[in-house]
């Protein structure tokens, strides 16, 4: 009876134990996860930065105009929170959106909205063609490498308007993807690890002075 009660109470602990070996690997491994967070998203700044700096280049601009990017101020950072105009108007704060957009496997949304920015600024007749069949074919066709989540009746009034094409083609479009962002996208972002990073202020460390 005893020997029986004995090993009933070894085999407990021996649960016991490889219970409290599990939970602490599973939270060794949580917190594995979570380390590399902050590296991805700034593998994935460092590339739209990088991206958006060789795109200026390959514009002629004014002599000693430079296309460096600085980390923004915490103050600055915190602006991004007051609109989501606010965000997409500071290149650091496009491209740390876009990469959170990345993570969230929604680029398209951002990506059509900007290619709807430059489509806006074409003079050219011809080039505003087929810059609206590109747009087209890379977001709106059904299958499209980058489809968006746009209703059908604004897919087919598309359609029709880009055989003559205006800056108006996409408008609607691009205010409903907006609109997506900014009520969906935008309010997760302001509340991931990477922006609240941003904003923390750096603590001053005081040095006594001696008399």
């Amino acid at each position: 009876m005893q020997s029986a009660l004995f090993l009933a109470l070894q085999h407990r602990g021996a649960q016991m134990e490889r219970g409290g070996r599990r939970r602490g690997d599973e939270a060794e491994e949580k917190a594995r996860v979570k380390r590399p967070v902050i590296k991805d998203w700034k593998t994935r700044l460092s590339y739209f930065l990088q991206n958006s700096s060789n795109s200026a280049k390959m514009k002629p601009k004014k002599a000693g105009k430079h296309h460096t990017y600085f980390r923004p101020s915490p103050e600055e950072a915190q602006l991004w929170s007051e609109a989501f105009d606010e965000l997409l108007a500071n290149k650091y704060g496009l491209a740390a959106f876009r990469a959170f957009l990345k993570s969230e496997f929604c680029e398209e949304n951002i990506e059509f909205w900007l290619a709807c920015e430059d489509f806006k600024k074409i003079k050219s007749p011809q080039k505003l063609t087929s810059k609206a069949k590109k747009i087209y074919n890379d977001f709106i066709e059904r299958e499209a490498p980058k489809e968006i989540n746009i209703d059908f009746q604004t897919k087919n009034m598309i359609a029709q308007n880009i055989q003559e094409a205006t800056h108006t083609c996409f408008s609607a479009a691009q205010k409903r993807v907006y609109s997506l962002m900014e009520n969906n996208s935008y309010p997760r972002f302001l509340e991931s690890e990477f922006y609240q990073e941003l904003c923390k202020k750096t603590p001053i460390t005081r040095v006594a002075q001696t008399t």
